[in-house]
């Protein structure tokens, strides 16, 4: 765990040092995904999510806000690569601390013959201080399944592992898990329209079920909107509404 960290670190850096910027992590809507930007692509996104109900002791969570930024590094078709950061608001003392990072590499779907998978590792919610350094390692891979001419979406599968200090469930660390996920464009209806479902295991605050949809507004512009069910029943559901903006 320490040397992939170490690792991590490293090349993030030496993506810095290339390309001048950091970067946000790309999701489906809330679990990370295998796809990564493109090269000198550039995607804002401003998240908020607004709780649905009080938590099992009857408190009103506050809103979570996350701004960040992502870029594509690497000018290459068969590997690429995105690095980025978040500002997260909305967590009490935590927001003293309010900025993660994040890096990806992968390989785009196609890249090695038609029946070759995406596939991509990561690292994201890189904290700035040991309360809030996450340090989710991940990797997955996604598949477009077609049965004839019919496409019956994009199935994705992988695994993710945190620090076992703070990812808890009950006292105990709870910091591993699934990550799975069912996505399609509803070409049939419009182009425009994308519709998900996915999931990230554990009961730690990171485990939830999510489902949602989107719409393309413009070429460079869409919006998310999404409900959270979280796996530690005790937690109170939230809304997500995404707004994303390339450039």
């Amino acid at each position: 765990m320490r040397k992939l960290k170490i690792l991590f670190f490293l090349v993030a850096g030496h993506w810095f040092l290339v390309s001048s910027c950091y970067a946000t992590a790309t999701t489906h809507i809330w679990a990370p995904s295998a796809d990564i930007q493109p090269y000198k692509k550039w995607h804002l996104t401003s998240d908020f999510y607004v709780p649905a109900e009080s938590d099992a002791a009857g408190n009103r969570p506050a809103t979570i806000t996350n701004f960040g930024l992502t870029v594509g590094v690497l000018p290459f078709k068969k590997v690429n690569a995105e690095v980025g950061f978040d500002h997260k608001s909305g967590y009490g003392a935590l927001d003293d601390y309010p900025f993660y990072f994040n890096t990806k590499l992968g390989i785009p779907e196609g890249s090695f013959g038609e029946f070759s998978p995406k596939l991509a590792v990561g690292i994201y919610d890189i904290g700035t201080n040991e309360k809030v350094g996450y340090n989710v390692i991940y990797g997955k891979a996604g598949k477009t399944i077609f049965l004839g001419d019919f496409s019956l979406g994009t199935f994705s599968l992988g695994f993710f592992r945190g620090d076992s200090d703070l990812l808890l469930h009950g006292g105990k660390k709870d910091n591993e898990g699934l990550l799975a996920c069912w996505e399609r464009t509803l070409s049939e209806i419009s182009d425009k329209l994308w519709v998900a479902v996915d999931y990230q295991g554990s009961r730690s605050s990171y485990g939830a079920w999510n489902l949602g949809f989107s719409y393309k507004f413009s070429d460079n512009t869409s919006v998310i909107f999404g409900y959270d069910i979280y796996n530690d029943r005790d937690l109170a559901d939230t809304y997500t509404v995404q707004v994303d903006i390339d450039f």
